[in-house]
């Protein structure tokens, strides 16, 4: 007796073949958790960057403490305005290299282009990297000054010393992929 219903809806009755598991295999499970590791530390720059836009483009009294820092620091060597509201570092400048940098990793993850995520992982360990440099070597540090006149403990530090390790891990997740993109674009072929 036949079903009402087209035989592509009908339950299938499949049977497994001898030897097969209904469990997924070590490389299913590892990919399973490399896409798990990547989705968390994209979340994880994406937050950070993202939360802190509230902050530089604004103007908040912390942006303005730390940009004006960063400013007298360069002024003294011979740079000013360097860090101001319309120097080529101001607080503008690196919010909007930041969400751009987030918006790369997010779409490379939502559209799992792995090259796209390399580019936004590349453009967040650059800012990052230029983030902790002035923490260390300026007169700004590792313990900023909030708005009330409190320390945050090295918070700051702490946040982009993690999107470093993130955005690193990330890049060597996509090894293959980045050394793909170099031998085709810039390794000549003979």
């Amino acid at each position: 007796m036949g079903s009402r219903y087209p035989r592509k809806y009908q339950k299938s009755k499949c049977k497994l073949a001898k030897g097969a598991q209904l469990n997924p295999t070590s490389s299913q499970k590892t990919g399973l958790a490399r896409s798990l590791l990547l989705c968390l530390l994209t979340t994880y720059i994406a937050f950070v960057f993202i939360q802190s836009l509230f902050y530089k483009f604004t103007d908040s009294p912390e942006t303005q403490y730390i940009f004006g820092t960063l400013n007298s620091w360069g002024t003294s060597l011979g740079f000013p305005g360097l860090f101001d509201h319309h120097g080529i570092f101001s607080q503008y400048v690196v919010g909007t290299t930041e969400l751009i940098a987030s918006s790369l990793l997010l779409f490379g993850l939502i559209r799992r282009h792995s090259l796209v995520q390399v580019a936004g992982a590349t453009l967040s360990v650059f800012v990052i990297s230029g983030a902790i440099f002035f923490h260390l070597f300026t007169p700004l540090g590792i313990s900023v000054l909030n708005a009330d006149g409190t320390r945050d403990g090295g918070e700051l530090f702490g946040l982009a010393c993690g999107v470093w390790l993130a955005s690193i891990m990330i890049l060597f997740m996509n090894r293959l992929v980045i050394s793909e993109f170099i031998a085709r674009f810039f390794i000549k072929r003979k």
